[in-house]
């Protein structure tokens, strides 16, 4: 048997992080065995449904890394997999469950069938025990399952186990609308048995439907239902389900805000599986390898942002230095604001190791090197107050002035030297003689090695900023 799986996110928002996860876990499993990874498209709410957020779906994923072997913008034996070009095949398949007995048409009211739901809560019984097949027939209207109430619906879910709902405890779930649109359950369901869907593994919130759909694809006849996986849930570090009160939850935005896809695929695995117990960092191949639906932890996942960004440092850090600088030149001139010349990027290049090895997400090495290209407005009024507000700064910095004026050449080895033979000449230490100098530099208290900043800058812009730090603490900058 081969192996398939599938994903079916709705083009009604972005593609948010669990989401991810899930089509994560299902290709990595449908490339461990050797399988079909399937995307399709579940846009039966045309209201919500936009073009531009199936393209963000889209896109997302390839940045992700993940490619599928069927499916929307691929192709593949089922049409353009796309729910809203079934509509008819779901017709269809409601049809002949009617005509087998299996479903029927009902024509009750709102009003009708919620005072049969209060009923049963004012007799301590389950909310679905009086949605059943009433006595009288309906030639039209919506169409419900008629659960069978002769056994409890059973399964072995790859992740929980052995999962058990009793009958009377499933509502005859409406499957097709009175205006002839699909609900989730009938749609997804002929779905996974039109395209042959050995496995199913979605998120623990979806747990409740699943013998909803196991009763639907008997039903349909077709037999053996998908093997079951449920995936842990994602919560905040705070214990509560992940929201957007927690940060970014779209994958789009974790992109732009410069994360490396390889860091977030290393992190979204993580999420409910480990390669082993003390294994943090690992390629794809190690993940493709190891990863099995039956090694999925059911305890929630905590999303933490921080340990992200932490991850993603390491993988900056750990990039081949030209490539580097070269996934940091978008967000170099985006904090200059203008493209950078020819000369301008050979000072960025210069620096660009140093910048590496200080960053976490690539827009801060824009931040840090903007100065190289640009005169600050104002200084950092925290870094001000803290360096240049002490008594004595005014001295230290034209006295380094005086120095560097005369450093030949102009190279970050003999600047070091220079400043240094200062600081022993004046009994200063490092922080207290060399931190005016960045903050005067830099307009900042954080920036790359400053010795190598101030090369890069070059002599004259250096005396010049120098010569305005020092006209503002007496009060004429």
């Amino acid at each position: 048997m081969t192996v398939r799986l599938r994903v079916a996110p709705s083009p009604t928002g972005h593609l948010h992080v669990g989401t991810a996860r899930a089509a994560l876990f299902n290709w990595l499993y449908a490339r461990h065995t050797g399988g079909s990874f399937i995307l399709r498209i579940d846009d039966t709410d045309r209201e919500r449904s936009t073009v531009e957020f199936e393209e963000d779906i889209l896109d997302s994923l390839r940045w992700l890394g993940l490619d599928w072997d069927e499916g929307v913008g691929v192709g593949g034996p089922h049409g353009d997999y796309r729910q809203s070009s079934r509509y008819d095949r779901y017709r269809e398949a409601a049809s002949s469950l009617v005509e087998s007995g299996a479903a029927y048409y009902d024509n009750r009211t709102a009003e009708e069938l919620e005072a049969l739901r209060q009923r049963a809560v004012a007799e301590k019984l389950h909310p679905a025990h009086y949605i059943r097949r009433p006595e009288e027939t309906w030639a039209d209207g919506a169409i419900r399952m008629s659960v069978p109430q002769e056994e409890a619906v059973v399964f072995e879910d790859l992740v929980r186990g052995r999962v058990s709902f009793e009958a009377r405890d499933i509502d005859d779930f409406v499957i097709l609308r009175s205006d002839g649109t699909p609900t989730y359950h009938l749609a997804s369901t002929v779905d996974d048995v039109d395209y042959g869907i050995t496995h199913v593994a979605r998120g623990e919130d979806l747990l409740p439907s699943t013998p909803k759909h196991i009763v639907l694809t008997r039903a349909l006849g077709a037999a053996p239902e998908p093997e079951y996986a449920h995936l842990p849930l994602l919560f905040g570090t705070d214990g509560k389900k992940l929201s957007k009160r927690h940060g970014a939850t779209s994958l789009s935005l974790y992109r732009d805000e410069g994360y490396l896809p390889d860091a977030v695929f290393n992190y979204l695995s993580l999420l409910g599986w480990s390669i082993d117990g003390d294994r943090t960092i690992f390629s794809r191949d190690e993940a493709i390898a190891s990863f099995d639906l039956v090694d999925v932890s059911r305890n929630p996942a905590v999303f933490d942002p921080d340990k992200l960004a932490w991850l993603n440092g390491e993988y900056i850090r750990a990039m081949d230095p030209v490539d580097f600088a070269r996934s940091a030149r978008l967000h170099v001139e985006g904090a200059v604001g203008r493209s950078l010349d020819e000369g301008e990027w050979a000072r960025f290049e210069a620096v660009a190791p140093l910048v590496q090895e200080r960053t976490r997400l690539l827009p801060e090495a824009g931040d840090q090197v903007v100065f190289l290209f640009e005169d600050f407005a104002e200084y950092d009024p925290v870094a001000w107050d803290k360096v240049m507000a002490k008594a004595g700064v005014a001295g230290i910095l034209s006295s380094a002035r005086d120095r560097l004026a005369t450093v030949d050449p102009w190279e970050a080895g003999t600047v070091e030297a220079t400043l240094r033979g200062m600081l022993e000449e004046m009994g200063l230490g490092a922080a207290k003689g060399l931190q005016p100098l960045r903050v005067a530099i830099t307009g900042s208290s954080v920036s790359p090695p400053l010795f190598e900043s101030m090369s890069a800058l070059g002599r004259e812009k250096t005396l010049q900023r120098v010569d305005r730090a020092i006209g503002q603490l007496a009060g004429t900058g």
